[in-house]
């Protein structure tokens, strides 16, 4: 678990290795915690193709991105990274991850090629821990908006107020190596109650992405996420009425706490007739897969062809059936 280094005397919100300031409130930090600070200088490993930072898999003997397949080059980075605290452990083993693949494959659908399964070649399939944070906050939001509620022949009435809003295990993404929409879609299949210090039981070359932002920087996209779900809500709840416009919220946070997690999944690099593709697979759960695959342009033609055909022959009977 995250070492307790006490909170911040004013918001309640905890303090990190060499933090200064309070990241929400800006109070200055006990002389432990500042002096307390990370090596400043680190190397990293850097995809030449998506960008993603990775660390070195002595078994893969090759500096290889484990999302894309691209070459890794050595970065050395003058900044601090944030590091993995905890990692959710991988349940679905290789084998399975495999037979996933497999599954995904046949089940498309019609509008695929008929030999992809038969004629698509897996060329690597690697777990992988994704990185992102999970928040824990308390906030109180301060609101002023128009709604269509109390405007009685005006389109639109005054309305304003505050409440308090409680975040648990709030997930931010920090990959750069899987999409916001792999992500996204990952994350539902993830138990974070799982998350431990390392995986007792880690599949064989497994490696993890590193968190590639500064911490200042990683604190903004918290609070960005944390504005963006506020606005949700207010929107599905908090302000009266179902059409609203000019929202305006002021936020005070208190009391928050991030966890750095790694996220299992196992990414997957296929070929079909040259052309490379991607699979994901939740390293948690089997049935949540996530992957580009082509489409067969004759099956689509076809269709087309058929809706065509099958719309004139329907003009043609009701003309019939009119004369």
């Amino acid at each position: 678990m995250t070492e307790d280094r006490g909170s911040c005397g004013r918001c309640e919100s905890a303090f990190e290795a060499g933090d200064i300031r309070c990241a929400v409130c800006g109070n200055v930090a006990p002389e432990v915690v500042r002096r307390d600070a990370p090596d400043a200088t680190v190397e990293v490993l850097r995809c030449s193709g998506c960008g993603a930072t990775m660390t070195y898999s002595v078994a893969a003997r090759a500096p290889m991105c484990a999302f894309c397949g691209s070459t890794l080059q050595l970065e050395a980075r003058g900044d601090p990274l944030e590091e993995t605290q905890l990692f959710l452990p991988f349940t679905v083993s290789r084998g399975r991850a495999e037979e996933a693949f497999r599954e995904w494959l046949a089940g498309l659908g019609w509008f695929r090629p008929g030999d992809l399964r038969s004629a698509s070649r897996l060329e690597s399939l690697t777990a992988t821990w994704w990185v992102g944070w999970a928040v824990d906050a308390r906030v109180r939001a301060s609101w002023t908006a128009d709604s269509d509620v109390g405007a009685g022949r005006a389109d639109w009435a005054p309305h304003a107020g505050q409440t308090e809003l409680e975040f648990d295990d709030l997930v931010v993404a920090a990959s750069r190596g899987l999409s916001g929409e792999e992500t996204a879609g990952l994350l539902p299949s993830y138990q974070l109650g799982s998350a431990r210090p390392a995986d007792p039981d880690p599949p064989a070359d497994a490696v993890v992405e590193r968190f590639d932002m500064r911490r200042t920087a990683a604190r903004q996209a918290v609070r960005l996420q944390l504005r963006r779900l506020v606005d949700d809500r207010l929107r599905r709840g908090v302000i009266p009425g179902r059409r609203f416009r000019n929202v305006h919220t002021a936020l005070l946070v208190r009391g928050l706490v991030t966890r750095r997690l790694g996220f299992p999944a196992w990414v997957a690099a296929y070929r079909y007739r040259g052309v490379a593709h991607r699979f994901v697979l939740s390293g948690q759960d089997a049935d949540c897969r996530l992957g580009d695959a082509p489409i067969s342009a004759l099956r689509v033609v076809a269709a087309v062809a058929a809706a065509v055909l099958g719309i004139a022959a329907l003009i043609a009977m009701l003309a019939f059936l009119v004369s």
